[in-house]
């Protein structure tokens, strides 16, 4: 039956969504704990996971398609979490990319304080939950709030960009350093895009309504 591939579906998508945040979560203790082991297992267990995960939810909705005549909510559900899935196997590439320059890092002297990336971090984590927190329980508003947290975060990576120049400008030996704490900030920013598009998703789900455009709206209502 139709409602019991799409529930088996859901399911599927929230298991992937949980062995995400568990993946962001070790590669930023990983990050803050110069934890070797804990990055390597982000880089060569999870991500292989994740793609096993990925193919095997394509197959699902790929197969729902194939076999029922899907239409309104149901079409809207099924649709929006295959796009779900290609986001969350995003989310896992930034983890990778945050633990492999975590690894750089890990012998070397901080450029400064780690105050804002573990910031952002747990910001974008909390929005990815909430987004998959919204799809699950049907919350539009919770997903919309999801969406407006996206600029905290874009805030934060703007300051770390600024002040990891002024090292780079003031004491060139830093720069290699600090191009690696740009590209973990670089991608804690894209984990929070990601929950965004999961969140816009989530509300597409539940009304219909298309929000992709939800910066232009803040900016108008300013």
């Amino acid at each position: 039956m139709l409602e019991e591939k799409i529930i088996e579906l859901k399911e599927q998508i929230v298991t992937q969504a949980n062995n995400v945040e568990k993946m962001i979560d070790d590669c930023i203790n990983g990050f803050l704990k110069k934890d070797k082991e804990l990055l390597s297992k982000v880089i060569n267990e999870y991500e292989v996971e994740i793609n096993k995960n990925e193919v095997k939810i394509d197959k699902l909705y790929t197969d729902i398609f194939v076999r029922y005549q899907t239409e309104a909510k149901d079409l809207r559900t099924v649709l929006m979490i295959s796009k779900m899935n290609i986001d969350l196997e995003r989310v896992a590439d930034q983890c990778v990319n945050i633990a492999e320059s975590a690894l750089f890092l890990i012998e070397k002297p901080l450029v400064k304080p780690l105050i804002d990336i573990p910031r952002m971090a747990e910001i974008s984590k909390n929005m990815l939950v909430d987004s998959i927190n919204s799809f699950i329980d049907e919350n539009e508003n919770l997903a919309r709030n999801v969406c407006f947290r996206d600029e905290e975060v874009d805030i934060l990576n703007e300051q770390i960009m600024r002040e990891l120049i002024t090292y780079m400008a003031c004491e060139p030996k830093t720069i290699e350093r600090s191009l690696h704490l740009i590209r973990v900030a670089h991608n804690i920013e894209k984990i929070a895009d990601l929950a965004t598009n999961i969140a816009e998703e989530a509300v597409f789900i539940v009304s219909g309504k298309i929000i992709k455009h939800h910066r232009l709206d803040k900016e108008k209502n300013k």
